[in-house]
C-alpha cells in the first residue's frame, strides 16, 4: 500500500489493499495524495501519485474539472457523488487516451477545528456496464425510431382475463405513430379494447384470440366500424405464449376498398348492360332466324307444291284415261297408264323420303357398315349414272373403321353426291371418292359442329366449276338449286345433310370457283370391330307365297292401307287378322293367337303406340317377329333407330311385292 504516514491498523490496511473499488486519500487544500490502493493506481494507468498533488500527478484529471470539484468541497464542506462520470485517461507516450466511466464519491474529512482538511475518494470503474447500457439505449432509440418510421400501423396487445371470461379482453402495450393515422384512434397505448370499441370487440378478440391459442399467423381484412376504416391486417403471436401478447401490423385500405366496391358496382352495371344488349341481339337474331325460317318454309312449300302437282297430274291423268278406256271397253291399253301412275307414285315416295331425310325424320335402319366395301359395290352403278365422259376413281383407306348407319340411305347419299358432281362437269372430268379415319379434337369437331371423337369420312370430289362462298353457304337449303328449270329438285344435298345429321354425324362442303368441289360426310365410328354388313339384296321376281298358311296380326289405323296389305297377304296364302288400334290388337292376340308375325303402324290411336303394342305382345310371345310400317319417322318411339332383336322397320309408301318378300323373310327368320 502506498501511504504517506502511519496510524492505519493492519486489518484496515489489508482491506484497503484488497478492495475491488478504487480508493484514495487526499490531504490539504492542494489535494495531495496521501494514500491510494492498487485499484486506484490501475485506474490512473499505474502512475506514481502518492505524495503528489492531483494537478501534478494527474494533469488530465485536472483538465477535466476534477480539481475544481475538490476545491468546491473544501469551500462548502459538502460531499460530491457522480454516476457514469467520464474520465478520459491520458495514455503513455505514443498510446491513445482511453475513456472510463466512473461511479464515485468525494467524501470531505473534517479536522479538529471542524474544517475540511482532507477528501476520501471511493468509486468503481463501470465502463463495461455503461457501454452495455449505452448500447441498449441506442438499440432502443433505433427500435423506437424504426417503430415510429414504419408507414403501417403497428401495435402490441396483451390479453387478460375480464368479466367476460379468460382472455376476453386485451390492452394496447405499444403503438407507433402510424397507428392513429391508419386506425383513426389517438393515444391508444394503455387503452382496453372493450372500452374503445365495445360493440365490435368480440370480432377482434375472436381473430387475435385464435392467433394467441394456436400460434398460427393470420392475414385478413376487416372494417373498424367505430372509425369507418377498412383495414388490412397481419397478426403473429409473441413468444413464449405465456406472455399472452400478439403483434399486429396493419394499414388503412379504405380508399382501395371503396374503389373496389365502385369497380364491382361498375362491373355489375356493365354486366347488366351486356346482358341486356345480348338479349336484344339474341331477340333480333331470333327474329331474323324466324324470318329466314319462314322464307325457307315458303321456298320448301312452293317447291313441294310444284313437284307434287306434277306427280298428281300424272297420277290423276292416268286414272282418268284408264276410266275412259274401261268405259269404252278398251282394256288392252290399260298397262301403259298403270305403269305411268305407278312411276308417278314412286317419284312421290322418293320425294317424301328426301324431305324426311332433310328434316332428319326419316326412319333409318342403322347397321354396322364397311364403307370401303359399300363404295366398291357401288362403283359400277356410279359409272353408269355419271356417263362415259366422267372418270370415277376410289381411294379407300386401309384399316378403315366400321360405321353404324342405314346402308341403303348411305348409298343414296353417295349416289346423290356423284350425280351432283357430274352436273358440275358438263364437259367431263373426274370424280374421286375417298374414305379415311378421322380423329376430331375439340377444335376440329367444333368447326364441323360435331362432338370430339372418332369418325369415318366419305368424301366425293370433282374437277368441275366449283361454287362461290354464297352458293356453298346455301347448297344444303331445300329446293335451292343453280341448275336450269326442270333439271333438279334442289333436295339432293339437303337429303345428304339431313341423313348425316340424323346418323350422328355431319356433312360439309369445301369448294372454290373454278377449282371444283368436295362434299364430305362424317359418320361416327362403330364400337364393334369389323362387324359384318347386315344388308341383304332382295331377289327380284314374283312375290313368294305362304308355305303353311301362317297367321299374321295386321294393325293399322288407316283402313285403305290395312285393306290393301290384307288382300295382298291373303292372296299369297297367309291368314290375316286385322286391328285398327293397339288395345283391340292386344285383345285379338290373346283370343285368336298364336301368330307368326306382328305387322303394326307406329302411330296408333287410343293411347298405345306401335312400339308399346309390340313390347306388350312380346312379353307374351318373346320370339315373335315384329315389322313396323310407318309413313312418318317417330324416331323417339322407335328408340332413335336402335331396335331390339326381332324388330324391323319398313317405310311407307312401299311396293306390295317388296312388302310380301319382307314378310316371307321374317316368317322364315332369314331377314337381318
Amino acid at each position: 500500500m502506498n501511504e504517506g504516514g502511519s496510524g492505519v491498523g493492519p486489518i484496515l490496511a489489508h482491506m484497503f489493499e484488497q478492495a475491488p473499488n478504487f480508493m484514495a486519500l487526499l490531504r490539504g487544500s492542494d489535494h495531495r495524495f496521501e494514500l491510494a490502493n492498487p485499484a486506484y493506481i490501475e485506474l490512473v494507468g499505474g502512475r506514481d501519485i502518492v505524495g503528489r498533488t492531483v494537478a501534478e500527478a494527474l494533469p488530465d484529471a485536472a483538465a477535466q474539472g476534477f480539481v475544481a470539484i475538490l476545491d468546491e468541497i473544501y469551500r462548502t464542506g459538502e460531499a460530491y457523488s457522480a454516476r457514469g462520470a467520464l474520465f478520459r485517461r491520458q495514455g503513455r507516450p505514443g498510446e491513445p487516451a482511453s475513456d472510463h466511466y466512473l461511479d464515485f464519491v468525494y467524501q470531505p474529512l473534517l479536522g479538529a477545528d471542524g474544517k475540511v482538511d482532507g477528501v476520501f475518494v471511493q468509486g468503481a470503474d463501470v465502463t463495461e456496464r455503461f457501454r452495455v447500457q449505452q448500447a441498449q439505449r441506442e438499440s432502443e432509440e433505433l427500435y423506437k425510431g424504426l417503430f415510429d418510421a414504419i408507414d403501417e400501423g403497428f401495435c402490441i396487445i396483451e390479453f387478460f382475463d375480464g368479466p367476460h371470461g379468460p382472455d376476453s379482453d386485451y390492452i394496447h402495450l405499444e403503438a407507433n405513430a402510424a397507428y392513429a393515422r391508419h386506425a383513426g384512434i389517438e393515444n391508444v397505448v394503455g387503452q382496453k379494447l372493450r372500452e374503445m370499441v365495445g360493440d365490435e370487440a368480440e370480432a377482434w378478440i375472436e381473430r387475435y384470440g385464435k392467433v394467441l391459442r394456436t400460434g398460427e399467423p393470420i392475414r385478413f381484412q376487416q372494417e373498424l366500424v367505430a372509425t369507418g376504416r377498412f383495414l388490412e391486417l397481419a397478426a403473429v403471436r409473441i413468444e413464449p405464449p405465456s406472455r399472452k401478447q400478439v403483434a399486429v401490423l396493419f394499414q388503412d385500405i379504405t380508399a382501395r376498398r371503396r374503389a373496389e366496391l365502385a369497380l364491382a358496382e361498375l362491373n355489375a352495371t356493365l354486366e347488366r348492360q351486356v346482358d341486356e344488349r345480348t338479349a336484344e341481339l339474341m331477340a333480333a337474331e331470333e327474329t331474323l332466324r324466324h324470318s329466314q325460317k319462314m322464307e325457307a318454309v315458303g321456298q320448301l312449300t312452293g317447291g313441294l307444291a310444284h313437284d307434287f302437282n306434277n306427280i298428281l297430274a300424272g297420277i290423276s291423268g292416268s286414272l282418268e284415261v284408264m276410266a275412259a278406256r274401261i268405259a269404252q271397253g278398251r282394256v288392252a291399253e290399260l298397262d301403259r297408264y298403270i305403269t305411268a301412275a305407278s312411276g308417278a307414285t314412286r317419284r312421290a315416295a322418293s320425294l317424301t323420303q328426301r324431305l324426311l331425310a332433310f328434316s332428319r325424320r326419316q326412319t333409318l335402319e342403322p347397321k354396322p357398315v364397311a364403307a370401303n366395301k359399300l363404295v366398291e359395290g357401288m362403283q359400277e352403278l356410279i359409272e353408269r349414272s355419271v356417263g362415259p365422259a366422267i372418270a370415277v376413281e376410289t381411294a379407300g383407306a386401309a384399316g378403315l373403321w366400321t360405321c353404324f348407319v342405314d346402308a341403303d340411305q348411305l348409298e343414296n347419299a353417295v349416289l346423290n353426291l356423284c350425280i351432283n358432281a357430274r352436273d358440275a362437269m358438263p364437259d367431263g372430268g373426274k370424280i374421286t371418292i375417298e374414305t379415311s379415319n378421322r380423329w376430331m379434337d375439340e377444335s376440329s369437331a367444333q368447326q364441323r359442329r360435331l362432338t370430339p371423337g372418332q369418325y369415318v369420312s366419305i368424301c366425293v370430289s370433282d374437277t368441275g366449276t366449283g361454287m362461290t362462298p354464297e352458293v356453298a353457304a346455301r347448297a344444303f337449303d331445300p329446293f335451292y338449286t343453280t341448275k336450269p328449270m326442270g333439271h333438279g329438285t334442289g333436295l339432293g344435298l339437303s337429303m345428304v345433310y339431313g341423313f348425316a345429321g340424323q346418323s350422328g354425324g355431319a356433312a360439309r362442303i369445301y369448294s372454290e370457283p373454278g377449282q371444283g368441289s368436295m362434299v364430305c360426310i362424317y359418320l361416327p365410328r362403330y364400337g364393334a370391330a369389323d362387324a359384318a354388313e347386315q344388308a341383304r339384296e332382295i331377289e327380284k321376281g314374283e312375290a313368294p307365297r305362304s308355305s303353311a298358311g301362317e297367321a299374321i296380326l295386321l294393325v293399322d289405323d288407316e283402313p285403305l292401307i290395312r285393306m290393301l296389305a290384307s288382300e295382298q297377304l291373303e292372296a299369297l296364302g297367309y291368314h290375316v287378322v286385322e286391328a285398327e288400334d293397339g288395345a283391340s290388337a292386344l285383345r285379338l292376340f290373346e283370343s285368336q293367337g298364336p301368330f307368326d308375325l306382328l305387322i303394326t303402324d307406329v302411330g296408333l290411336p287410343g293411347g298405345m303406340n306401335g312400339r308399346q303394342l309390340a313390347e306388350s305382345i312380346r312379353a307374351l310371345a318373346p320370339d315373335l317377329e315384329v315389322l313396323f310400317v310407318t309413313g312418318y319417322a317417330e324416331n323417339a318411339v322407335l328408340n332413335h333407330g336402335h331396335l331390339d332383336s326381332g324388330m324391323h322397320v319398313m317405310t311407307k309408301p312401299f311396293q306390295l311385292d317388296h312388302f310380301a318378300r319382307r314378310v316371307k323373310a321374317l316368317i322364315a327368320r332369314t331377314d337381318d
